[in-house]
C-alpha cells in the first residue's frame, strides 16, 4: 500500500485506488464515513421526527441518548470479538444490525420504539472501531498507522460536517422516513462489499501481490476455537490505561464541540441557524485537516528518528498546547471572525491527537489490537454521555457559553501525566514478564522503527515464546 520512506498525497491516493490493501483501508474509511452518518442523522431530523411522534424535548433527548450506552457497553466486548472471531466476520454482523436498525428507525411509531432502536444502533456499531483497528492492523505497514488512522477518522469528521445537508436533502425528496431507509440500504451495501473484499490475512487475498505482502506486518491469527479467556486482559488493561485517559480528555472537549458549537454561535452572538452552519462547518473542517495532519506528523517523525513513543507522544503534546494557545483568544476577544478563526484553529490542534492516539493500540498489541482499541474507546464512550450533560448543566447554572470552553482546560492537566505514563509504557522492555500457562508477554514494546535498517519493533502483547 506504501512504498519507501516518504509518499506525497498525490501517491497515497494512487495508492488507495490502485492496490488491494489500499482498497481495503478505502473500504474501512467508508465506514467511518456511514457509521457516523447512521449515528447523528436523527440529531438532524430531529424536530420533524418529534412533530410528527409527539414527542417532547424529554422524550427525545431521552431516545438521543439511548444509543451511547449499548455503544459504550459493546467496545471491549466488541473488540474481543473481532480479535477471536476476526474483523470480517466482526463487521457483518455489526453491519447487518447497524443497517437494519437504520432502516427500522424509519418505521418508528413512538418514543418506545425509537428508544429500542437507537440501543439496537448501539449495538451494532459499538464493536465497529474496535473491528475496524484490528483489520487495519494487519492490512496498513507499521509505518504508516498513524496516517492510517488520521485518515480513517478524517472521514468520521466529514461525515459530521455532511450529513446536515446530505440528510435533508434525501428527507425533503422522501421524508424523514424515507431518509432512514435509504441511509440504512447504504450501510447494508458496504457490508455486503465487506464481505467480499476483505479478508483477514491479506495473504489469502487472490489479488494482493508479493511485493505488498513483503511491506504488511506479519501478526499471528487466533487459532480456531480461540476464546475470550485467551486474551491477557490484565497486561492490556495496564498497557492502555494513559491512552484510554488521553482519550477520555480529548473526547471530553470533543463533545464540547459537537453539541454546544451551534448553541454557542446561536446564543452568545445572535447568529440565525444559515451563519451558524457556515462558522460551525468552518470549524469541523479544520478538525478533518487536523485528523490527517496528525496521523502524517505521528508517521514522519516515527521514520525520521526510529522513536516510536516520541513519535506519538510528540503530537499529542503538540496537540494539547496548541489546542489551549488558540483556545484563549476565543474566551476573551469578541470580533466573531477571530473568534471563528481561534476556535477552528483550537479544534485542528485538538484533532492532531487522534491518528497517533489510535495508532498506540496496533503498536503494542497488533495481535490484540480490538480489544486494546475497546478499551481504549470505552474512555471515549464515558466521555461522549458525561460530557454533553456536565457541560449543559455549566450553561444552565452560568448562563454563559464561553464558561465550558474554560473549564475544558481541567483535562489538560490529566492528559499531560497520561502522556508521561504512555512513554513509561512505550519504553524498550525490561526482560519481566507477566506468566501465563503456555506463553510470555513482554511488559514495554521497543522503540525501534520497522524500517530499512532499523531492527523489527517487538509488539507488547501477543508475541509468542517457545515453551521452556
Amino acid at each position: 500500500m506504501f512504498q519507501g520512506k516518504t509518499m506525497t498525497p498525490t501517491a497515497y491516493l494512487r495508492h488507495t485506488f490502485t492496490t488491494a490493501p489500499g482498497r481495503v483501508f478505502g473500504l474501512v474509511c467508508v465506514m467511518y464515513f456511514i457509521t457516523y452518518v447512521d449515528r447523528v442523522n436523527i440529531s438532524t431530523l430531529a424536530p420533524v421526527m418529534a412533530r410528527d411522534l409527539h414527542l417532547s424535548n424529554v422524550q427525545l433527548g431521552l431516545a438521543l441518548s439511548a444509543f451511547g450506552y449499548p455503544y459504550a457497553l459493546l467496545q471491549i466486548a466488541g473488540g474481543s470479538l473481532a480479535d477471536s472471531l476476526g474483523p470480517r466476520r466482526t463487521l457483518v454482523f455489526s453491519g447487518i444490525i447497524w443497517g437494519a436498525a437504520t432502516i427500522l428507525t424509519g418505521l418508528v411509531g413512538g418514543l418506545f420504539s425509537l428508544i429500542a432502536i437507537r440501543v439496537l444502533l448501539g449495538i451494532g456499531e459499538g464493536a465497529t472501531f474496535p473491528a475496524a483497528t484490528r483489520a487495519v492492523a494487519a492490512w496498513v505497514p507499521s509505518t504508516r498507522r498513524g496516517y492510517a488512522q488520521g485518515m480513517m477518522h478524517s472521514s468520521s469528521r466529514l461525515a459530521n460536517a455532511l450529513t446536515p445537508p446530505l440528510t435533508v436533502m434525501v428527507a425533503l425528496w422522501l421524508g424523514w422516513r424515507g431518509a432512514f431507509m435509504v441511509l440504512g440500504c447504504v450501510s447494508l451495501f458496504w457490508t455486503l462489499a465487506w464481505a467480499f473484499m476483505f479478508r483477514d490475512r491479506p495473504a489469502e487475498h487472490p489479488a494482493v501481490t508479493a511485493g505488498e505482502l513483503a511491506e504488511l506486518p506479519v501478526i499471528e491469527p487466533h487459532r480456531a476455537g480461540a476464546r475470550a479467556g485467551d486474551i491477557p486482559w490484565r497486561a492490556l488493561v495496564r498497557a492502555m490505561m494513559p491512552a484510554t485517559l488521553i482519550y477520555f480528555c480529548y473526547n471530553w472537549t470533543l463533545w464540547l464541540y459537537i453539541t454546544w458549537l451551534p448553541s454557542f454561535f446561536v446564543q452568545a452572538y445572535g447568529l440565525d441557524l444559515k451563519h451558524t452552519a457556515v462558522f460551525s462547518f468552518g470549524v469541523f473542517a479544520a478538525g478533518v485537516v487536523g485528523d490527517t495532519c496528525g496521523g502524517l506528523f505521528t508517521d514522519y517523525l516515527y521514520r525520521r528518528h526510529g522513536n516510536l513513543p516520541q513519535a506519538r507522544r510528540q503530537v499529542i503534546i503538540t496537540s494539547m498546547i496548541g489546542s489551549m494557545l488558540c483556545l484563549v483568544p476565543a474566551l476573551f476577544i469578541h470580533n466573531l471572525t477571530a473568534i471563528g478563526i481561534a476556535l477552528a484553529s483550537a479544534f485542528f490542534f485538538l484533532e492532531l491527537t487522534v491518528g497517533p492516539i489510535w495508532a498506540i493500540p496496533m503498536d503494542m498489541a497488533p495481535r490484540y489490537a480490538g480489544t486494546s482499541s475497546g478499551i481504549m474507546n470505552t474512555g471515549s464512550a464515558i466521555a461522549g454521555i458525561l460530557s454533553p450533560f456536565a457541560f449543559g448543566l455549566i450553561i444552565q447554572l452560568s448562563h454563559s457559553y464561553s464558561l465550558p470552553f474554560r473549564s475544558s482546560c481541567c483535562c489538560w492537566g490529566p492528559r499531560w501525566r497520561s502522556t508521561t505514563c504512555l512513554r513509561d509504557r512505550m519504553r524498550p522492555p525490561r526482560r519481566r514478564t507477566l506468566r501465563r500457562p503456555g506463553r510470555c508477554i513482554r511488559s514495554a514494546m521497543p522503540m525501534a522503527a520497522d524500517i530499512p535498517g532499523v531492527a523489527r519493533p517487538r509488539p507488547l502483547i501477543g508475541r509468542r515464546t517457545q515453551a521452556s
